[in-house]
């Protein structure tokens, strides 16, 4: 907790301090509910990092719609683009209105004056600007200009330490855009000074770059330590809080208890001992082309009424709608009326984190209960750092878990059902408990100039399974598979089998 000095008149000595949001989406979870005011805040980062598509975020959004109408902000540049060639690169993005200028928000130049009069003149102008205008929130945009003109260290600390006197005593929070060099991660002297560092970056995973943020300092509270990813688009910047360490614990008490959901196949649901255990994930693994993806579907088609939801990577929504009408499953028509939803992230490049986001975020919205992600080896490879990969699906299976989610996952396999590569890194079933309680494993076997399918369950959550290996086809409707493992045997024995059902 910081001291008595900045923040103590908004909630008296001691009190609860008044927390200020970024308006930067993901951000202020990130730091526990926003900023607090009269608090003062280094943004850093390499040129090109985002630092002034922060700042103005900041300040649209700290007036913007709803919005109290005390509230305005002061952008103040030093050595920086000029303000119309700023206006013009944040202009089309979301958050700007042109009409919040300049009564709300009000742009100026201070580089004259700190290059004629020194950081005593800054001071004063910002003293003065601050009063006049009533700002509730200044940006000042290039620190590193007032530290190269002050002439000693000492001299540069004091107009840090002026700055948080004013933001103490009028209220307003302060953000300081400064520069940082690439890979330097030295403790400059303002940094302890400051209640709060933001630090952005840019990191390459092989040939690939991700935005990162990390939050190095925070006074008053907890907040999300680590690497964020964050990303800047059309309506500025979104931060994706790092899975593992926002749902470290879920959002709310699982419930396990219940009766077991069928998965839309009734041979399938007596080799699990009955149907999926409720509130379970299952892993199903399986070679290229064996059908993993249409006995998901069926999954997701098993219950109409209940609102579902495939997240896929290797096929679009038209791809996955058309294989459904050709096999005449039921959840063609659930994705026509929009009572299953189709997420589609193509395995070239993107966010871990944001994708999570994005399911867990539609899950919520919408209600969904059954969860159907196909192409988990995809996520595995999107992640750029394969260390957190296990703590990633651990969170995200408690959640899905607490959420009343019933959930299915994909996993490619040799055509003998061996794992390829597991999420830990390992070539077998050690540490899938962390992804899933149920594992089935589909296969092919050969017997003379013919490939069979063939399904096994080898665990499933708290129930009696019969783990024998079953023959399967695929036909119009989706999967059916034996009610027995009789040709199963045969086929793995080497024995003829007596085609039916127009192989």
């Amino acid at each position: 907790m910081t001291g008595a000095g900045p923040n103590m008149g908004q909630a008296g000595a001691y009190g609860r301090l008044e927390r200020v949001p970024t308006g930067i989406a993901g951000l202020d979870d990130i730091l526990g509910g926003g900023l607090f005011r009269g608090g003062v805040y280094i943004v850093q980062g390499t040129p090109g990092s985002g630092k002034t598509i922060f700042g103005n975020q900041a300040c649209y959004t700290h007036v913007g719609a709803g919005a109290s109408p005390e509230h305005r902000a002061l952008y103040v540049t030093l050595l920086a683009e000029s303000h119309s060639r700023m206006l013009g690169h944040i202009a089309p993005l979301g958050f700007f209105a042109a009409g919040l200028i300049p009564d709300r928000i009000t742009y100026l130049s201070a580089f004259r004056t700190l290059q004629d009069e020194g950081l005593a003149g800054l001071l004063t102008l910002l003293r003065r600007e601050i009063a006049a205008r009533e700002a509730s929130l200044l940006v000042l945009d290039g620190l590193v200009a007032a530290e190269e003109t002050a002439s000693s260290t000492l001299e540069f600390k004091t107009f840090i330490h002026e700055l948080q006197t004013q933001a103490a005593a009028t209220g307003a929070t302060v953000l300081l855009l400064t520069s940082a060099s690439a890979g330097t991660d030295m403790v400059a002297a303002e940094h302890t000074m400051v209640d709060g560092l933001i630090a952005l970056s840019s990191r390459l995973y092989g040939r690939r770059a991700e935005r990162e943020l990390e939050v190095r300092k925070f006074r008053g509270s907890g907040f999300l330590r680590g690497r964020h990813a964050f990303r800047i688009t059309d309506d500025g910047i979104r931060v994706f809080p790092r899975i593992e360490a926002s749902l470290r614990l879920p959002s709310r008490r699982d419930h396990v208890e219940g009766p077991p959901l069928t998965t839309g196949l009734p041979a399938l649901d007596a080799m699990l001992g009955g149907g999926l255990p409720h509130h379970s994930t299952t892993l199903l693994g399986g070679p290229a082309g064996i059908g993993k993806t249409t006995l998901g579907l069926q999954f997701l088609g098993a219950d109409p009424a209940t609102p579902g939801l495939l997240c896929g990577f290797y096929e679009s929504e038209a791809a996955i709608l058309a294989k459904a009408r050709a096999l005449r499953l039921p959840v063609a028509g659930l994705i026509e009326r929009d009572q299953v939803a189709v997420l589609w992230q193509p395995a070239t490049e993107g966010l871990i984190d944001e994708i999570c986001a994005d399911l867990l975020g539609t899950i919520r919205n919408r209600g969904v209960r059954r969860v159907f992600i196909d192409g988990l080896d995809a996520m595995c490879r999107i992640a750029g750092d394969q260390d957190r990969i296990v703590r990633i699906f651990a969170a995200l299976t408690a959640e899905l878990r607490a959420l009343g989610v019933t959930a299915m996952y994909t996993r490619e396999t040799d055509q003998r059902g061996n794992f390829l590569d597991a999420p830990s890194g390992a070539p077998s079933l050690r540490q899938t408990s962390s992804v899933a309680e149920n594992v089935v494993l589909m296969r092919l076997c050969e017997l003379r100039s013919g490939l069979h399918r063939l399904i096994a369950v080898a665990k499933a959550r708290d129930s009696a399974i019969d783990p024998r290996l079953r023959r399967f086809e695929i036909r119009a409707g989706g999967l059916a598979i034996d009610d027995g493992p009789d040709r199963a045997e045969a086929i793995l024995a080497g024995r003829d089998v007596t085609s039916r059902g127009g192989e």
